[in-house]
């Protein structure tokens, strides 16, 4: 850490132990925790709504810059940088109050929010969508690649993929039961390639579990192996629907 940057971390020993001070001097309520890479360069600030993890904090290196990331479900909500740490106590406040983005971004305009999260606000639904269009412009964006074209657009015509969550991972196009991350892998498919078949895999880095011809040969492998009763994506993550 640089002193000469961070005077006021250098002087408390820590970057958890300044914005306790400082908070105590503006009189705000926070809980610092621990951060993810060590106490003198990160922390978090604990919120109270259950399903928000600890707003993230972090120093830059190069630049005085506090940089903050809040992830709430699986899904980055809020991110931004400032100078300011009083800024940061600010924002800490106001994610553990459970703020919406709107209102975070209002108050705090160093605060800002991606299209997915403004998704996530409106439901898993919205979220599965926008996926769903991304993904199909990132396969109209790649011509000389037309069997993942083929893939995508035979995976979105089928009801039952179309209501998961999709993404993919090195042309693989996975489907998970969540929209957050980490995912909750029900099948996976990778498309043909150098005359190779289509491939039905459990997830996009397994071993192959079926093979087929076409798009929507495989798509119709994939969705045989859903489970029974399996319904469209819902909020949260694989590890907090077990």
């Amino acid at each position: 850490m640089n002193a000469d940057l961070y005077p006021e971390l250098a002087a408390a020993g820590s970057l958890a132990a300044a914005l306790e001070l400082l908070a105590a001097d503006l009189g705000a309520d926070l809980a610092v925790v621990p951060g993810d890479w060590g106490e003198l360069v990160s922390a978090g600030i604990a919120a109270s709504v259950p399903e928000r993890k600890p707003l993230s904090v972090h120093i830059g290196a190069d630049s005085r810059r506090f940089g903050v990331s809040g992830w709430s479900q699986g899904v980055e909500l809020i991110t931004g940088s400032t100078p300011d740490l009083a800024d940061v106590v600010r924002s800490g406040v106001a994610w553990g109050q459970g703020r919406s983005l709107r209102e975070l971004r209002a108050a705090l305009p160093f605060l800002h929010s991606d299209e997915r999260a403004e998704a996530h606000d409106r439901g898993p639904v919205a979220v599965v969508e926008l996926q769903w269009r991304s993904m199909r412009r990132q396969a109209a964006e790649a011509p000389d690649f037309p069997e993942f074209g083929a893939l995508v657009e035979a995976a979105h015509a089928e009801r039952r993929l179309r209501e998961l969550y999709v993404f993919s991972s090195h042309w693989t196009l996975g489907f998970s039961s969540c929209t957050g991350f980490p995912f909750r892998n029900e099948v996976a498919i990778a498309p043909s390639h150098g005359g190779s078949p289509f491939r039905v895999l459990k997830h996009p880095h397994s071993d192959v579990i079926d093979e087929a011809v076409t798009a929507e040969e495989a798509v119709a492998l994939a969705v045989a192996r859903l489970p029974a009763g399996l319904g469209p994506a819902v909020t949260g993550t694989a590890e907090s629907r077990g």
